[in-house]
């Protein structure tokens, strides 16, 4: 193992492949590819599997956000508040509805957003809370609830990295109108090119998004309102309903993977976040570093492959120019420590004791210059 390179992620088909090749023959040999019977299964398989009444596949979790803003009439003049540190999707999908994202903070210690900047943000046009489920690890929904109680604000939630995560035994995305799952291809549930769910309690909602998904077609040719084309595919839907049922085992394998980081890495120098919810599903394992390039140089010469999930804090993007974004001090300082570490459920846990092993070798070497 010692001379074995450690790649950050692995998307090959492995225990689940004869399951998914019989999957991809059975659409073939159907010859019904969009918006069929793979599709319906498969919305009703993750519905139950997440805790929810009611799913509905889209296109990509970008749209799935999206959608459920404009299936809750938000849009031009109207304000969401989100998370700064995040895919830049999540803000970019509150801009394709026509609102204007606002960034509340982070907390430096559970890293999503800070339910005490969010109160903070709050103003007459803000219409909807729009928390992330960062790195597997669930928002602090039962303050974000109680916040949105108090100002009549819709709580959606963005679980695209977050798959069976649940925050006090209750599955995240049932907590607020609807939550955005995506499957792309490096999620814990990914697909094998774009995809993603809404997943709700609300019946109402759920016509209304797959009205939407599909150019807002009431019946074929009859447009009953200006909606897009985001279908989730038959081929995709087929490939994550072989792939579902692995989710539970996959996710067991990635805590067992985190807990032996933490024991491995402790006394080191690199700060873990903490677990703050054991329904933590752990889609990134992030560790913050006060010289992260010279760590993620030292590790790549050790044959590790790392990423940094995020080097820019999204109000602090190009693309969000134009709507006055608040700075975020404490979501800059994490943006510029941050370093993911591999960890996927095909990794050998050996590679974890590799891993924290040229981590202790890079103190040595820092301790002596």
């Amino acid at each position: 193992m010692s001379g074995e390179r450690v790649p950050f992620v692995n998307l090959r088909p492995g225990e689940d492949a004869a399951a998914i090749q019989a999957a991809m023959t059975r659409v073939v040999e159907r010859g019904w590819f969009v918006l069929g019977p793979e599709v319906e299964a498969f919305e009703h398989e993750f519905a139950e599997a997440s805790g929810a009444a009611y799913a509905v596949g889209v296109g990509t979790g970008t749209d799935a956000i999206a959608l459920i803003l404009r299936g809750l009439g938000i849009g031009p003049g109207d304000e969401v508040i989100t998370a700064p540190v995040s895919a830049a999707y999540t803000a970019l999908a509150v801009m394709m509805a026509g609102a204007r994202p606002v960034f509340a903070d982070i907390d430096p210690i559970r890293l999503t957003i800070d339910p005490a900047a969010v109160a903070a943000a709050i103003g007459p046009r803000t219409r909807a809370i729009l928390p992330v489920h960062l790195y597997g690890q669930p928002a602090d929904m039962s303050r974000l609830q109680a916040i949105a109680a108090r100002h009549d604000l819709a709580v959606v939630e963005d679980c695209c990295q977050a798959h069976l995560a649940t925050c006090g035994g209750r599955p995240v995305g049932t907590f607020g109108i609807a939550g955005a799952f995506s499957f792309y291809p490096t999620k814990n549930l990914g697909a094998m090119g774009d995809g993603g769910a809404v997943i709700t309690g609300d019946r109402a909602l759920a016509e209304r998004l797959k009205r939407l998904r599909n150019g807002g077609q009431s019946d074929r040719y009859h447009h009953a309102e200006a909606g897009v084309n985001t279908r989730l595919d038959e081929m995709q839907a087929a490939i994550l309903r072989a792939r579902l049922p692995w989710l539970t085992d996959w996710t067991e394998r990635r805590r067992r993977l985190a807990r032996r980081y933490r024991s491995s890495l402790r006394d080191m120098p690199v700060e873990v976040p903490p677990e703050q919810d054991p329904g933590h599903v752990y889609h990134l394992f992030p560790v913050l570093a006060s010289d992260r390039r010279r760590l993620q140089r030292h590790l790549s010469e050790a044959g590790i492959e790392t990423l940094v999930h995020y080097p820019i804090p999204i109000p602090r993007q190009p693309a969000m120019a134009a709507q006055d974004a608040a700075d975020c001090p404490v979501a800059n300082l994490v943006c510029d420590r941050v370093l993911s570490l591999p960890l996927y459920p095909s990794l050998d846990p050996t590679a974890v004791d590799r891993v924290a092993a040229a981590v202790r070798s890079f103190a040595r070497t820092a301790v002596s210059l």
